[in-house]
């Protein structure tokens, strides 16, 4: 790989992880109770898949199996998570979020979009347009990485 791409790839990450570090930082400052990290990505994909296993929701996370058991543990316990009975598969379990989770995910989509939108707002036209010309290209890059851990 010639070293325009891995500066390229290097600033695309560090640049992305940074707004999302920023963003989540603030955001728990603002917020009581955090929850770590893994836990709200979990219930994020339970928010966009209601009934989703355990296994669909690992591999959803790029995580192992019981990594994810460990996770809908502490959530059911933290009452954000519950776990309803596979109607097809007695033994399977469907996870879904509670009101609070749900409450709470409001709550924070609010937050985040708030603190972006403010940051937007501050920006140049130019540099707005130039967010904007990028996210079709980012959204695809995600595309691409998702098909190759496949």
């Amino acid at each position: 790989m010639p070293a325009p791409r891995i500066d390229l790839a290097e600033r695309v990450l560090t640049t992305v992880l940074g707004v999302r570090r920023v963003v989540r930082r603030r955001v728990r400052a603002e917020l009581p109770g955090p929850l770590p990290g893994s836990q709200v990505e979990l219930l994020r994909v339970v928010h966009r898949n209601p009934g989703i296993g355990v296994a669909a929701a690992a591999r959803e996370l790029n995580l192992a199996g019981n990594s994810v058991s460990t996770l809908v543990n502490a959530l059911t316990e933290a009452g954000l998570l519950r776990r309803e009975v596979d109607p097809a598969d007695r033994r399977a379990a469907r996870l879904q979020l509670t009101d609070a989770a749900r409450e709470r995910i409001a709550t924070w989509r609010r937050a985040r979009i708030g603190l972006v939108s403010t940051a937007l707002a501050q920006l140049s036209e130019e540099d707005t347009s130039a967010i904007v010309a990028a996210l079709p290209a980012l959204e695809r890059l995600t595309e691409a990485l998702k098909e190759d851990t496949a």
